[in-house]
């Protein structure tokens, strides 16, 4: 599969106010952002022309950046408005949007309140997170050697660059062993997340089990699917899950903007198979996204 660079394509970026070229939107090598990690992001998905919950990710946005002690250089509507005028200037009606906020190269220290915060969004086609034929056969995990932090330890609700190094050196690991993504517990050793998206199991006393988001993302799309299921009478429930708890799940599957609804048919030595409950939330998230 050949690989077409990100720096090197056609269309529009917004940037610091101005709809750019996409090879010209560039920042300097000694930004603050791309040394010490002080960048906030989103990723959205746009059907059929209108942005699922473009103003949650807004907002969750403006929270990434307080919690990295800057903030986001412009209001919500304004954000909302440009995401679109960027999917309008590549003329995209189905793609994925990338908002990210970071710091400038005025200081080159741990500290950076001097810094200029830059923002740009970015949007391209991009079709399901995993291959579909493969998604609907379910995907496979390992477990990861990596944990997920403490409260104390890392601003856990952001969805700051920083806290994603782990999760791309846990899906190196899983895919060099023939995984397609990694399950990461937590600091405790309860099951937290993969790489990139939250996990809900089907459990034998007929109730979607979610791991409590105590140290990592309470996802859009995790929202949106609990609600999706306790509308069609699938009771719900938060808690810590051990590993060995896995062995009572029949199903299980991921939950996020890039992966939206994703079977899983392993995670380490248990098995699963993606079924009805699966397909039937598969069906009702596809219906709500593009209603």
């Amino acid at each position: 599969m050949s690989i077409i660079p990100f720096d090197d394509r056609d269309g529009f970026i917004w940037m610091n106010g101005e709809m750019t070229p996409w090879r010209d939107a560039r920042t300097h090598t000694l930004s603050h952002g791309l040394h010490y990690a002080s960048l906030a992001f989103e990723g959205e998905r746009a059907y059929g022309g209108k942005i699922f919950k473009s103003r949650a990710h807004s907002e969750r946005l403006r929270a990434t950046c307080n919690y990295l002690d800057f903030d986001l250089p412009i209001s919500e509507d304004e954000l909302d408005q440009i995401k679109m005028d960027v999917l309008k200037a590549n003329d995209l009606v189905d793609g994925y949007i990338r908002a990210f906020c970071w710091r400038g190269s005025e200081m080159m220290a741990i500290s950076a309140q001097q810094t200029k915060t830059h923002i740009a969004v970015a949007a391209w086609q991009w079709p399901s997170y995993f291959d579909p034929e493969t998604k609907m056969k379910g995907i496979t995990l390992n477990i990861a050697d990596w944990r997920r932090p403490s409260p104390d330890s890392a601003p856990v609700q952001a969805k700051a660059a920083g806290l994603y190094t782990i999760c791309t050196l846990a899906k190196h690991a899983a895919e060099k062993q023939g995984f397609t993504d990694s399950m990461m517990l937590d600091y405790r050793g309860y099951i937290a997340e993969a790489t990139g998206a939250n996990v809900f199991f089907l459990m034998s006393d007929g109730k979607l089990h979610t791991p409590t988001p105590d140290c990592f993302l309470d996802g859009i799309t995790r929202q949106t699917v609990i609600s999706l299921a306790q509308a069609k009478g699938i009771e719900v429930v938060e808690r810590h899950i051990l590993p060995e708890d896995l062995a009572d799940a029949s199903e299980c599957f991921l939950t996020g903007t890039a992966a939206e609804i994703t079977p899983v048919r392993q995670i380490a030595d248990y098995h699963f198979t993606p079924s009805e409950t699966t397909r039937m939330l598969i069906d009702s998230y596809s219906e709500l996204v593009n209603s």
